[in-house]
């Protein structure tokens, strides 16, 4: 007996030193930490983290498959596909879509990324009503992501720095269990009439240049294509030949549950464009399409040929680009009936490219892409200021005239024009009545006096006459050298006009006034005629400038200014290039002044947010 309690007491003396060692833990207990670690705890899975999810991790220790699962992961994920079919089948299916991604993640074996997304497919759609997961469930955007990753990953044939592509052709693909066919609609998907080629997922790489990155949470894999012409379809003429265009991808399985267990399973690969048709419809659910509008944008500007036009298209009068079969006019996206078209006219050796920053922000409004439709003018910039001018203005009487032929469309009756520095001046003259002022202002000939050519006088005739444009309705002026730029009258403007060289058809029509000049010196003022280039147009002594600043705008059209200051006081204050005495007018409906800004504005978070505020308030949007 003295030897048992030894023994008794010995246990006890040694349970009690544990407990003290341990801090007094019991086998299972709580121990202190931050909401912060616990968030990150159970918001950690395979798309995030090497870490698999704790939903997932909880159906491995569920079925005793942890360690199988560690030992060989495609014996525990075929351990747990073998048991679908019972009650816990919904459930089930996004444990097999994140195993099998993070397997296929290690292995990058394509059949496994397709069996992801298959099993997510499954979960986010489920057949029987009764299993349908409450609209706060978290795990359907963690499904989504899951089929959108998987989809990317297992369809894709090479990758590069641009991007993963993607392959859309019909073909077998093994399954771990299985095969799977991928097929395509029988009507073949088109892009503004154009085949939609070399498609490249989007959501893997990152943008530069841009403040902010938007995208629309959704199912589907957002891609970027080139457009190429199909067979018996001549294509949007407002989308330039080989333009990278964006749509959405999708694969539409066939019901999978019963096939699983035969291992053969069907999809269907379709394409959307998804500004056109933001949501779809999977079994009874509807569903909004993904989107990456920022990404996008970011990839058809890297390398695009629009920031070589810049300098070139000041110098080189006649410098082409894809736009000009559209006289200068180009979409961003096949025209929207009953969208109002917004046309953003760039500056001085500029290119619609500077308009990314504001394209972006407006593009990520889901406000603004459901009333509005970007359009974007690009002309050579030595170019005098009228001949640019009246490009535009046929450039738009033709877009409205051929996309609403009967005048169908009252959003098309609602255009805005935004103009940065001499896209400024080109927006002006869309929304005044010259008569014969510009004309006058250089001759003291009556126009239809003066002999000229057939040729040259039509040139004149669309270059010195202008009329209100009755569909534009709204002007903003950003940095706009309404009584010219300082910099036009100084050794800068002298060394700029040496560059600038006049187009051919000017250089004839040129030759021509010069002679008609020395033959009757009253046909222009001022001696030896000259063409100006556009610098000499922002010279405040031209008097085609004077002759347009004095213009009222037309009754019934809104104006708004944005005036940059690089410092006060405001009223003698300049922004770089244009002095505010310059760029501000009266009257107009608004006039914002950002200080410190420079003469660039139109990317500014103030000038950008002035736009939306007057887009907001002439759709009537609150």
């Amino acid at each position: 007996m003295p030897l048992l309690r030894s023994r008794v007491a010995r246990a006890i003396l040694i349970f009690a030193l544990s407990a003290v060692a341990l801090g007094c833990a019991t086998p299972v207990g709580i121990q202190r930490t931050s909401l912060l670690a616990v968030d990150r705890e159970l918001a950690a899975n395979a798309l995030t983290s090497d870490n698999l999810s704790a939903y997932s991790r909880e159906y491995l220790e569920r079925l005793g498959l942890a360690r199988l699962y560690q030992d060989d992961p495609r014996a525990a994920l075929e351990k747990m596909r073998e048991g679908l079919g019972g009650p816990d089948e919904h459930e089930r299916y996004l444990a097999l879509a994140e195993l099998w991604f993070a397997h296929a993640d290690k292995t990058d074996d394509r059949g496994e990324y397709l069996a992801a997304a298959l099993c997510a497919y499954e979960f986010l759609f489920p057949g029987a009503t009764s299993q349908a997961t409450s609209p706060f469930d978290v795990r359907l955007r963690f499904a989504l992501e899951i089929y959108n990753r998987s989809i990317t990953s297992g369809l894709a044939i090479r990758e590069s720095k641009h991007g993963m592509e993607i392959d859309p052709t019909p073909r077998t693909i093994l399954f771990p269990f299985g095969t799977f066919s991928l097929s395509l609609p029988e009507q073949e998907f088109r892009y503004g009439g154009y085949r939609v080629t070399r498609p490249v997922a989007l959501g893997d790489l990152q943008i530069r240049g841009l403040r902010n990155r938007y995208r629309r949470v959704g199912i589907g894999v957002p891609v970027a294509g080139i457009v190429e012409p199909a067979d018996g379809s001549a294509g949007d003429p407002w989308i330039p030949p080989n333009a990278k265009v964006g749509v959405t991808a999708f694969v539409r399985f066939d019901p999978p549950a019963p096939k699983l267990a035969t291992g053969s399973v069907h999809g269907t690969l379709e394409y959307y464009d998804a500004d056109e048709t933001q949501t779809i419809t999977v079994g009874s659910t509807p569903v909004p399409l993904a989107t990456e509008p920022s990404v996008l944008l970011a990839y058809r500007l890297e390398s695009s040929p629009l920031w070589d036009f810049e300098i070139a298209g000041f110098r080189r009068p006649d410098f082409g680009t894809d736009f000009e079969r559209n006289k200068g006019l180009g979409f961003l996206m096949p025209y929207r009936p009953g969208h109002i078209p917004v046309v953003f006219v760039h500056g001085t050796a500029s290119s619609p490219a500077r308009w990314a920053e504001m394209a972006n922000e407006l593009q990520g409004d889901p406000r603004i892409t459901t009333h509005y439709q970007l359009w974007f003018f690009i002309y050579n910039t030595g170019n005098p200021v009228l001949l640019s001018a009246s490009k535009l203005r046929d450039a738009l009487q033709t877009a409205v005239r051929t996309l609403d032929p009967q005048g169908k469309d009252p959003a098309l009756q609602q255009m805005v024009i935004i103009g940065h520095s001499q896209g400024g001046l080109l927006t002006k003259a869309m929304v005044v009545s010259s008569g014969s002022k510009f004309w006058d202002a250089v001759s003291s000939e009556p126009f239809d006096k003066v002999a000229f050519s057939a040729e040259t006088r039509a040139l004149l005739q669309r270059g010195l006459f202008f009329e209100p444009l009755p569909f534009v309705k709204e002007v903003v002026f950003i940095s706009t050298p309404h009584r010219g730029s300082y910099l036009a009258e100084n050794w800068l403007g002298m060394l700029a006009r040496r560059f600038a060289s006049a187009p051919l058809t000017l250089t004839r029509a040129s030759l021509e006034l010069a002679t008609l000049q020395e033959n009757d010196a009253r046909v222009f003022r001022g001696g030896r005629f000259k063409l100006p280039t556009s610098i000499d147009n922002m010279d405040w002594s031209n008097p085609a400038l004077r002759t347009l600043e004095s213009l009222p705008i037309a009754p019934g059209v809104h104006a708004h200014s944005i005036i940059p200051v690089l410092e006060p006081p405001i009223e003698t204050g300049e922004d770089g290039v244009v002095k505010y005495s310059s760029a501000h007018i009266e009257p107009v409906d608004s006039e914002l002044v950002i200080l410190g800004s420079g003469h660039s504005a139109q990317g500014t978070p103030e000038a950008i947010e002035e736009v939306r505020r007057i887009l907001y308030e002439h759709a009537g949007i609150h």
